[in-house]
Protein backbone atom coordinates (compact mmCIF):
# COMPACT_ATOMS: atom_id res chain seq x y z
CA UNK A 1 0.00 0.00 0.00
CA UNK A 2 1.44 3.63 -0.69
CA UNK A 3 2.66 5.67 2.29
CA UNK A 4 0.77 9.70 1.85
CA UNK A 5 1.42 12.55 3.56
CA UNK A 6 -1.26 15.03 4.09
CA UNK A 7 0.10 18.80 4.82
CA UNK A 8 -2.82 20.66 6.76
CA UNK A 9 -5.68 19.07 9.34
CA UNK A 10 -8.41 20.78 8.05
CA UNK A 11 -12.03 19.68 6.64
CA UNK A 12 -10.06 18.73 3.08
CA UNK A 13 -6.88 17.14 4.72
CA UNK A 14 -8.26 15.74 7.66
CA UNK A 15 -10.98 13.71 5.43
CA UNK A 16 -8.62 13.08 2.75
CA UNK A 17 -6.29 11.64 5.65
CA UNK A 18 -9.23 9.48 7.29
CA UNK A 19 -10.32 8.28 3.53
CA UNK A 20 -6.91 7.02 2.74
CA UNK A 21 -6.52 5.76 6.08
CA UNK A 22 -9.99 3.59 5.34
CA UNK A 23 -8.67 1.98 2.20
CA UNK A 24 -5.24 0.51 3.64
CA UNK A 25 -2.84 3.15 2.76
CA UNK A 26 -0.15 4.46 5.36
CA UNK A 27 -0.97 8.01 6.06
CA UNK A 28 1.00 11.06 7.77
CA UNK A 29 -1.27 13.69 8.77
CA UNK A 30 1.12 16.88 9.44
CA UNK A 31 -0.99 20.17 11.26
CA UNK A 32 0.88 23.34 12.72
CA UNK A 33 -2.15 24.69 14.52
CA UNK A 34 -5.07 22.70 16.03
CA UNK A 35 -7.18 19.85 13.89
CA UNK A 36 -10.02 21.28 12.03
CA UNK A 37 -8.11 24.32 10.26
CA UNK A 38 -9.45 27.65 10.24
CA UNK A 39 -13.00 26.46 9.50
CA UNK A 40 -13.45 24.63 12.55
CA UNK A 41 -11.73 26.87 15.16
CA UNK A 42 -11.57 30.53 13.67
CA UNK A 43 -13.95 30.30 10.70
CA UNK A 44 -17.09 28.88 9.44
CA UNK A 45 -18.16 27.23 13.04
CA UNK A 46 -17.62 29.60 15.52
CA UNK A 47 -19.14 32.05 13.00
CA UNK A 48 -22.36 30.05 12.63
CA UNK A 49 -22.81 29.65 16.15
CA UNK A 50 -22.43 33.83 16.31
CA UNK A 51 -25.07 33.45 14.09
CA UNK A 52 -27.69 31.14 15.69
CA UNK A 53 -26.85 33.39 18.67
CA UNK A 54 -27.74 36.34 16.77
CA UNK A 55 -30.55 34.34 15.19
CA UNK A 56 -31.95 33.58 18.54
CA UNK A 57 -31.97 37.17 20.00
CA UNK A 58 -33.73 37.63 16.77
CA UNK A 59 -36.42 35.71 17.76
CA UNK A 60 -36.45 36.58 21.42
CA UNK A 61 -36.74 40.37 20.38
CA UNK A 62 -40.24 39.27 18.63
CA UNK A 63 -40.98 36.79 21.12
CA UNK A 64 -44.23 38.50 22.14
CA UNK A 65 -45.27 37.80 18.71
CA UNK A 66 -45.89 34.26 19.51
CA UNK A 67 -47.29 35.23 23.28
CA UNK A 68 -44.20 34.96 24.94
CA UNK A 69 -43.23 38.07 27.34
CA UNK A 70 -39.80 38.91 27.89
CA UNK A 71 -38.46 42.19 29.25
CA UNK A 72 -34.98 43.62 28.26
CA UNK A 73 -33.32 41.02 26.68
CA UNK A 74 -29.62 41.71 26.53
CA UNK A 75 -26.62 40.06 24.65
CA UNK A 76 -23.90 39.24 26.80
CA UNK A 77 -20.53 38.70 24.59
CA UNK A 78 -18.45 36.91 27.57
CA UNK A 79 -20.76 34.20 27.27
CA UNK A 80 -21.58 34.27 23.85
CA UNK A 81 -17.36 33.33 23.24
CA UNK A 82 -17.49 30.96 25.84
CA UNK A 83 -20.32 29.43 23.84
CA UNK A 84 -18.64 29.93 20.63
CA UNK A 85 -15.11 28.31 22.35
CA UNK A 86 -17.11 25.59 23.45
CA UNK A 87 -18.64 24.93 20.27
CA UNK A 88 -14.82 25.01 18.32
CA UNK A 89 -13.44 22.91 21.23
CA UNK A 90 -15.95 20.00 21.11
CA UNK A 91 -15.43 19.69 16.85
CA UNK A 92 -12.05 19.95 17.57
CA UNK A 93 -11.70 16.95 19.69
CA UNK A 94 -14.12 15.49 17.85
CA UNK A 95 -11.05 15.40 14.75
CA UNK A 96 -8.63 14.53 17.37
CA UNK A 97 -11.05 10.79 17.97
CA UNK A 98 -11.56 10.58 14.62
CA UNK A 99 -8.13 10.65 13.27
CA UNK A 100 -6.57 8.88 16.19
CA UNK A 101 -9.00 6.06 15.57
CA UNK A 102 -7.03 5.01 12.82
CA UNK A 103 -3.45 2.71 13.37
CA UNK A 104 -2.11 3.47 9.92
CA UNK A 105 -2.51 6.89 10.77
CA UNK A 106 0.08 9.01 12.31
CA UNK A 107 -1.04 12.65 13.40
CA UNK A 108 1.86 14.74 13.42
CA UNK A 109 1.51 18.35 15.20
CA UNK A 110 4.60 20.80 13.50
CA UNK A 111 5.12 23.00 10.60
CA UNK A 112 6.52 21.19 7.18
CA UNK A 113 8.67 22.30 4.97
CA UNK A 114 9.73 19.86 1.65
CA UNK A 115 13.30 18.97 1.71
CA UNK A 116 12.89 17.21 -1.76
CA UNK A 117 9.90 15.92 -3.78
CA UNK A 118 10.28 12.54 -1.77
CA UNK A 119 10.71 14.44 1.78
CA UNK A 120 9.26 16.96 3.95
CA UNK A 121 10.95 18.12 7.51
CA UNK A 122 8.76 19.07 9.80
CA UNK A 123 9.58 21.06 13.15
CA UNK A 124 7.83 20.21 16.21
CA UNK A 125 8.09 21.45 19.83
CA UNK A 126 10.38 18.89 20.75
CA UNK A 127 12.89 18.92 17.42
CA UNK A 128 12.42 17.86 13.50
CA UNK A 129 11.52 15.08 12.24
CA UNK A 130 12.00 13.70 8.24
CA UNK A 131 8.79 12.27 6.62
CA UNK A 132 8.96 10.42 2.96
CA UNK A 133 6.28 9.26 1.58
CA UNK A 134 4.82 8.31 -1.78
CA UNK A 135 2.36 11.14 -2.70
CA UNK A 136 1.76 14.08 -0.86
CA UNK A 137 -1.79 16.48 -0.68
CA UNK A 138 -1.05 20.03 0.55
CA UNK A 139 -4.07 21.43 2.05
CA UNK A 140 -2.72 24.39 4.07
CA UNK A 141 -5.47 26.99 3.84
CA UNK A 142 -5.75 30.49 3.30
CA UNK A 143 -5.46 33.62 5.58
CA UNK A 144 -7.53 36.64 5.52
CA UNK A 145 -5.85 39.46 3.37
CA UNK A 146 -5.25 42.46 4.76
CA UNK A 147 -4.43 45.49 2.33
CA UNK A 148 -1.74 47.60 2.71
CA UNK A 149 -2.59 50.97 2.73
CA UNK A 150 -2.18 53.45 5.60
CA UNK A 151 -3.80 52.84 9.13
CA UNK A 152 -4.45 48.97 8.15
CA UNK A 153 -3.35 47.71 10.98
CA UNK A 154 -3.98 50.20 13.80
CA UNK A 155 -5.60 49.04 17.21
CA UNK A 156 -9.14 47.96 16.59
CA UNK A 157 -8.72 47.13 12.68
CA UNK A 158 -9.65 43.26 12.67
CA UNK A 159 -10.09 40.33 11.00
CA UNK A 160 -12.44 37.72 11.20
CA UNK A 161 -10.31 35.88 13.69
CA UNK A 162 -10.30 38.87 16.24
CA UNK A 163 -13.74 39.35 15.63
CA UNK A 164 -14.45 35.96 16.59
CA UNK A 165 -12.96 36.57 20.23
CA UNK A 166 -14.32 39.81 20.80
CA UNK A 167 -15.95 39.60 24.98
CA UNK A 168 -17.76 42.61 24.55
CA UNK A 169 -20.32 44.25 22.10
CA UNK A 170 -19.07 47.46 20.26
CA UNK A 171 -21.49 50.40 19.94
CA UNK A 172 -20.57 50.78 16.12
CA UNK A 173 -18.52 48.55 13.69
CA UNK A 174 -17.19 49.60 10.03
CA UNK A 175 -17.30 46.12 7.65
CA UNK A 176 -15.07 46.71 4.87
CA UNK A 177 -15.92 44.28 2.07
CA UNK A 178 -19.58 43.11 0.72
CA UNK A 179 -18.69 39.09 0.29
CA UNK A 180 -19.95 36.22 2.27
CA UNK A 181 -17.32 36.69 5.41
CA UNK A 182 -18.32 40.87 5.57
CA UNK A 183 -21.72 40.70 5.18
CA UNK A 184 -22.45 37.49 7.48
CA UNK A 185 -20.60 39.17 10.66
CA UNK A 186 -22.55 42.62 9.40
CA UNK A 187 -25.90 40.89 9.94
CA UNK A 188 -24.80 39.28 13.09
CA UNK A 189 -23.54 42.49 14.51
CA UNK A 190 -26.96 44.29 13.35
CA UNK A 191 -28.72 42.00 15.10
CA UNK A 192 -26.50 41.87 18.56
CA UNK A 193 -27.44 45.13 18.17
CA UNK A 194 -24.12 47.51 17.24
CA UNK A 195 -24.91 49.87 14.35
CA UNK A 196 -23.25 48.69 11.32
CA UNK A 197 -21.75 50.54 8.65
CA UNK A 198 -20.74 48.57 5.25
CA UNK A 199 -18.99 49.55 2.46
CA UNK A 200 -17.78 48.04 -0.68
CA UNK A 201 -18.46 46.45 -4.04
CA UNK A 202 -21.68 44.60 -4.99
CA UNK A 203 -23.28 43.25 -2.04
CA UNK A 204 -23.51 39.43 -2.00
CA UNK A 205 -22.41 39.83 -5.82
CA UNK A 206 -21.81 35.73 -6.69
CA UNK A 207 -25.53 35.32 -5.50
CA UNK A 208 -28.96 35.75 -7.32
CA UNK A 209 -29.69 39.72 -8.32
CA UNK A 210 -33.33 39.23 -7.10
CA UNK A 211 -32.02 37.93 -3.59
CA UNK A 212 -29.61 40.48 -3.08
CA UNK A 213 -32.15 43.26 -4.04
CA UNK A 214 -34.39 41.87 -1.39
CA UNK A 215 -31.67 41.54 1.41
CA UNK A 216 -30.30 44.69 1.32
CA UNK A 217 -33.83 46.37 1.33
CA UNK A 218 -33.96 43.71 5.00
CA UNK A 219 -30.55 44.68 6.25
CA UNK A 220 -32.04 48.65 5.73
CA UNK A 221 -35.14 48.19 7.46
CA UNK A 222 -32.78 46.77 10.69
CA UNK A 223 -30.61 49.64 10.46
CA UNK A 224 -27.83 48.69 8.52
CA UNK A 225 -26.17 51.38 6.43
CA UNK A 226 -24.87 50.05 3.23
CA UNK A 227 -22.41 52.44 1.06
CA UNK A 228 -21.88 50.18 -2.42
CA UNK A 229 -19.37 50.56 -4.88
CA UNK A 230 -16.74 52.07 -2.39
CA UNK A 231 -13.39 51.45 -2.12
CA UNK A 232 -11.80 52.04 1.43
CA UNK A 233 -7.91 53.72 1.24
CA UNK A 234 -7.14 54.65 4.63
CA UNK A 235 -7.76 54.88 7.92
CA UNK A 236 -7.44 57.13 11.04
CA UNK A 237 -6.99 56.65 14.38
CA UNK A 238 -9.86 59.38 16.08
CA UNK A 239 -11.25 60.08 19.65
CA UNK A 240 -13.91 57.74 19.40
CA UNK A 241 -12.52 54.63 17.70
CA UNK A 242 -11.99 55.18 13.75
CA UNK A 243 -12.47 56.52 10.43
CA UNK A 244 -12.45 54.83 7.42
CA UNK A 245 -11.69 57.52 3.88
CA UNK A 246 -13.41 55.28 0.63
CA UNK A 247 -13.87 56.52 -2.58
CA UNK A 248 -15.83 55.16 -5.39
CA UNK A 249 -15.24 55.10 -9.14
CA UNK A 250 -16.52 58.30 -10.09
CA UNK A 251 -13.89 59.66 -7.01
CA UNK A 252 -16.68 60.20 -5.02
CA UNK A 253 -15.47 60.47 -1.44
CA UNK A 254 -16.81 59.06 1.96
CA UNK A 255 -15.90 59.13 5.30
CA UNK A 256 -17.64 56.68 7.83
CA UNK A 257 -16.75 55.91 11.75
CA UNK A 258 -16.85 53.63 13.91
CA UNK A 259 -15.36 52.06 17.12
CA UNK A 260 -13.95 49.12 15.11
CA UNK A 261 -13.15 47.94 11.78
CA UNK A 262 -13.46 44.54 10.18
CA UNK A 263 -11.42 43.47 7.14
CA UNK A 264 -13.56 41.20 5.11
CA UNK A 265 -12.13 41.88 1.30
CA UNK A 266 -11.26 37.92 0.95
CA UNK A 267 -8.92 34.99 1.99
CA UNK A 268 -5.54 34.43 0.24
CA UNK A 269 -3.85 30.89 -0.42
CA UNK A 270 -1.12 30.27 2.35
CA UNK A 271 1.89 28.16 1.33
CA UNK A 272 4.38 29.83 3.75
CA UNK A 273 7.59 27.75 4.21
CA UNK A 274 6.61 24.70 2.66
CA UNK A 275 9.58 25.27 0.18
CA UNK A 276 7.43 24.57 -3.10
CA UNK A 277 9.88 26.94 -5.14
CA UNK A 278 12.94 24.43 -3.92
CA UNK A 279 11.49 21.09 -5.14
CA UNK A 280 9.14 23.20 -8.38
CA UNK A 281 5.99 23.17 -7.39
CA UNK A 282 4.55 26.51 -9.77
CA UNK A 283 2.91 28.84 -8.03
CA UNK A 284 0.85 31.80 -9.03
CA UNK A 285 0.83 35.10 -6.52
CA UNK A 286 0.69 32.30 -3.37
CA UNK A 287 -1.33 29.78 -4.63
CA UNK A 288 -0.29 25.91 -5.86
CA UNK A 289 -1.02 26.14 -9.51
CA UNK A 290 -2.46 22.55 -10.51
CA UNK A 291 -4.30 21.02 -13.52
CA UNK A 292 -6.97 18.08 -13.85
CA UNK A 293 -7.30 15.89 -10.38
CA UNK A 294 -5.48 17.98 -8.27
CA UNK A 295 -1.59 17.51 -9.39
CA UNK A 296 0.99 20.02 -9.11
CA UNK A 297 3.89 20.02 -11.66
CA UNK A 298 5.48 17.69 -9.18
CA UNK A 299 3.91 14.20 -10.50
CA UNK A 300 3.77 13.05 -7.15
CA UNK A 301 2.47 16.20 -5.21
CA UNK A 302 -0.97 17.25 -5.17
CA UNK A 303 -3.24 20.18 -4.09
CA UNK A 304 -6.63 21.17 -2.86
CA UNK A 305 -8.78 23.27 -1.36
CA UNK A 306 -7.72 27.55 -0.73
CA UNK A 307 -4.12 26.80 -0.88
CA UNK A 308 -4.68 25.85 -4.92
CA UNK A 309 -4.62 29.23 -6.84
CA UNK A 310 -7.96 30.38 -8.37
CA UNK A 311 -9.90 27.33 -6.71
CA UNK A 312 -13.47 27.97 -5.13
CA UNK A 313 -12.29 28.54 -1.25
CA UNK A 314 -15.07 26.50 0.29
CA UNK A 315 -14.48 24.16 3.20
CA UNK A 316 -16.84 20.95 1.40
CA UNK A 317 -14.75 22.12 -2.23
CA UNK A 318 -11.21 21.42 -0.01
CA UNK A 319 -12.98 18.11 1.51
CA UNK A 320 -14.40 16.74 -1.89
CA UNK A 321 -11.50 17.26 -3.66
CA UNK A 322 -9.49 15.18 -1.22
CA UNK A 323 -12.32 12.54 -1.62
CA UNK A 324 -11.91 12.30 -4.70
CA UNK A 325 -8.05 12.84 -5.21
CA UNK A 326 -7.21 9.63 -2.40
CA UNK A 327 -9.97 7.55 -4.19
CA UNK A 328 -7.75 7.93 -7.87
CA UNK A 329 -4.18 8.16 -5.77
CA UNK A 330 -5.82 4.74 -4.23
CA UNK A 331 -6.42 3.25 -7.98
CA UNK A 332 -10.18 3.71 -7.38
CA UNK A 333 -12.37 6.14 -9.65
CA UNK A 334 -13.51 9.48 -8.20
CA UNK A 335 -16.98 9.14 -7.44
CA UNK A 336 -18.54 13.09 -6.60
CA UNK A 337 -19.51 15.30 -8.33
CA UNK A 338 -17.44 18.40 -8.43
CA UNK A 339 -19.21 20.37 -10.65
CA UNK A 340 -22.29 20.97 -8.72
CA UNK A 341 -21.43 22.84 -5.43
CA UNK A 342 -24.20 24.51 -3.36
CA UNK A 343 -23.07 27.84 -1.74
CA UNK A 344 -24.41 28.76 2.16
CA UNK A 345 -24.55 31.95 3.13
CA UNK A 346 -25.33 32.55 6.92
CA UNK A 347 -26.92 36.14 6.68
CA UNK A 348 -30.65 36.79 8.27
CA UNK A 349 -32.17 35.75 6.77
CA UNK A 350 -29.89 32.98 4.98
CA UNK A 351 -29.02 32.75 1.18
CA UNK A 352 -28.36 29.39 -0.82
CA UNK A 353 -27.53 28.48 -4.30
CA UNK A 354 -25.90 25.80 -6.45
CA UNK A 355 -25.44 26.16 -9.76
CA UNK A 356 -26.48 29.26 -12.25
CA UNK A 357 -27.90 32.29 -11.82
CA UNK A 358 -30.63 34.26 -14.00
CA UNK A 359 -27.44 36.66 -14.74
CA UNK A 360 -25.26 34.14 -15.74
CA UNK A 361 -27.62 32.59 -17.94
CA UNK A 362 -28.24 35.83 -19.59
CA UNK A 363 -24.52 36.91 -19.97
CA UNK A 364 -23.82 32.97 -21.57
CA UNK A 365 -27.02 33.25 -23.87
CA UNK A 366 -28.71 30.56 -22.44
CA UNK A 367 -32.20 30.02 -22.47
CA UNK A 368 -34.20 29.01 -19.28
CA UNK A 369 -37.52 29.12 -17.55
CA UNK A 370 -38.06 29.63 -14.45
CA UNK A 371 -40.31 29.40 -11.49
CA UNK A 372 -40.67 30.62 -7.79
CA UNK A 373 -42.68 29.87 -4.78
CA UNK A 374 -42.64 32.57 -1.69
CA UNK A 375 -42.48 31.33 2.18
CA UNK A 376 -45.24 33.28 3.00
CA UNK A 377 -47.11 30.59 1.18
CA UNK A 378 -45.86 28.02 3.00
CA UNK A 379 -47.59 26.62 6.32
CA UNK A 380 -44.45 26.44 7.96
CA UNK A 381 -42.53 29.44 7.53
CA UNK A 382 -46.00 31.39 8.41
CA UNK A 383 -46.05 29.37 12.30
CA UNK A 384 -42.60 30.18 11.96
CA UNK A 385 -43.12 33.94 11.85
CA UNK A 386 -40.27 33.56 8.58
CA UNK A 387 -42.42 34.69 5.69
CA UNK A 388 -39.72 36.82 4.03
CA UNK A 389 -37.98 35.10 0.94
CA UNK A 390 -38.49 32.34 -1.82
CA UNK A 391 -37.23 29.52 -3.49
CA UNK A 392 -35.95 29.71 -7.54
CA UNK A 393 -35.78 26.87 -9.55
CA UNK A 394 -33.90 28.00 -13.28
CA UNK A 395 -34.23 24.79 -15.93
CA UNK A 396 -33.65 24.35 -19.59
CA UNK A 397 -36.87 25.68 -21.60
CA UNK A 398 -37.25 21.77 -22.18
CA UNK A 399 -37.56 21.42 -18.00
CA UNK A 400 -35.18 18.33 -18.48
CA UNK A 401 -32.35 19.74 -16.88
CA UNK A 402 -32.29 22.21 -13.80
CA UNK A 403 -29.39 24.59 -14.32
CA UNK A 404 -29.72 26.26 -10.87
CA UNK A 405 -31.66 26.52 -7.35
CA UNK A 406 -31.49 30.17 -5.42
CA UNK A 407 -32.99 29.95 -1.95
CA UNK A 408 -33.54 32.80 0.34
CA UNK A 409 -35.46 32.94 3.41
CA UNK A 410 -35.81 30.03 6.64
CA UNK A 411 -33.25 27.16 6.54
CA UNK A 412 -32.53 27.90 3.06
CA UNK A 413 -29.27 26.40 3.13
CA UNK A 414 -30.44 22.98 4.13
CA UNK A 415 -33.27 23.47 1.08
CA UNK A 416 -30.83 24.04 -1.43
CA UNK A 417 -29.49 20.86 -1.46
CA UNK A 418 -32.80 19.20 -2.87
CA UNK A 419 -31.32 21.49 -5.91
CA UNK A 420 -27.79 19.57 -5.57
CA UNK A 421 -28.59 16.25 -5.40
CA UNK A 422 -30.79 16.98 -8.53
CA UNK A 423 -27.84 18.48 -10.39
CA UNK A 424 -25.55 16.15 -9.62
CA UNK A 425 -28.03 13.31 -10.65
CA UNK A 426 -29.43 14.88 -13.58
CA UNK A 427 -33.13 14.71 -12.76
CA UNK A 428 -35.42 16.60 -14.54
CA UNK A 429 -38.35 18.69 -13.43
CA UNK A 430 -40.83 15.85 -13.56
CA UNK A 431 -38.31 13.68 -11.87
CA UNK A 432 -38.47 16.07 -8.78
CA UNK A 433 -42.31 15.89 -8.95
CA UNK A 434 -42.32 12.23 -8.51
CA UNK A 435 -41.81 12.77 -4.96
CA UNK A 436 -44.06 13.06 -2.06
CA UNK A 437 -43.16 16.40 0.37
CA UNK A 438 -44.28 15.95 3.72
CA UNK A 439 -46.73 18.34 5.33
CA UNK A 440 -46.44 21.13 6.98
CA UNK A 441 -42.52 21.22 6.34
CA UNK A 442 -40.52 24.38 4.28
CA UNK A 443 -39.11 21.51 1.76
CA UNK A 444 -42.86 21.99 0.55
CA UNK A 445 -41.41 25.30 -0.49
CA UNK A 446 -38.89 23.68 -3.10
CA UNK A 447 -41.85 21.05 -3.89
CA UNK A 448 -44.55 23.89 -5.00
CA UNK A 449 -41.63 25.64 -7.00
CA UNK A 450 -40.88 22.61 -8.83
CA UNK A 451 -44.74 22.15 -9.67
CA UNK A 452 -44.95 25.87 -10.73
CA UNK A 453 -42.27 25.17 -13.76
CA UNK A 454 -45.00 22.68 -15.50
CA UNK A 455 -47.85 25.17 -14.22
CA UNK A 456 -48.82 22.33 -11.46
CA UNK A 457 -48.20 24.30 -8.24
CA UNK A 458 -51.52 23.90 -5.99
CA UNK A 459 -50.40 26.48 -3.68
CA UNK A 460 -49.62 29.18 -6.23
CA UNK A 461 -52.84 31.34 -7.72
CA UNK A 462 -54.02 30.91 -11.18
CA UNK A 463 -53.05 34.31 -12.97
CA UNK A 464 -54.76 33.45 -16.58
Amino acid sequence: MPKIVVIGAGPGGYEAAIRAAQLGADVVLIEKGRAGGTCLNIGCIPTKTLWKIAELYDQVKESSTFGINLENPSIDMKAVRERKDYVADRMNQGVNFLVESYPNLEYIQGTASFKDEKTVIVKKEDGEVEVTADSFIIASGSIALVPGFEGSTLDGVLTSTELLDLDYLPKSLVVIGTGVIGMEFASIYNSFGTEVTVLGSEVLGASDGEITKRIQSLFKQKGMNINKGYRAEKIEKTENGLKVFAKNKKGKELEVEGELVLMAIGRIPYTEGLNLEGIGVETDRGGIVTSEGCKTSVPNIYAIGDCVAGNTQLAHVASNQGLNLVETIMGNKPHINEEVVPAATFTLPEIAQVGKTEEQLKEEGIEYDKSKFLFSGNGKAVSMGETDGFVKILATKDHKKILGVHVFGPHANDLVHYGAIAMSNDLSVADLNKTIFAHPTLAETFMEASHAMLGASIHTANTK
